[in-house]
C-alpha cells in the first residue's frame, strides 16, 4: 500500500533531498551530469540512471512505496522533483 499524499511530507522531501544531493554531488559533477539520481532521504541512499524512470524504479525495489527526490546531475532546480511512484 503506498503513502498517501502528504503535501507537508513532500515538502520535507524536498528540503531534505535537497541536502543529502548537494553533500554529495561532487561524487557525481561533472562526470555523471544528464543521468539522474532517486535519493531516500530517511537512508540517504542514492540510485544512479540514466533517466528519472529508471533511477526511481532502482530506487523502488530497494524501497517500495516511498517518496523519492529526484534529480538531474548537474543542473539546478529545474529538473529536480519528488514523486510517489505506487504500485
Amino acid at each position: 500500500m503506498s503513502e498517501a499524499f502528504n503535501p507537508t511530507e513532500v515538502q520535507r522531501i524536498a528540503n531534505e533531498g535537497k541536502k543529502v544531493y548537494e553533500s554529495k554531488k561532487l561524487e557525481y559533477e561533472p562526470h555523471q551530469n544528464g543521468k539522474f539520481l532517486a535519493i531516500d532521504v530517511d537512508s540517504k541512499d542514492v540510485y544512479l540512471a540514466e533517466d528519472g524512470a529508471q533511477a526511481v524504479e532502482l530506487a523502488r525495489k530497494a524501497h517500495p512505496n516511498k517518496i523519492f527526490y529526484l534529480v538531474k546531475i548537474g543542473f539546478e532546480t529545474a529538473e529536480t522533483i519528488a514523486r510517489l511512484f505506487a504500485r
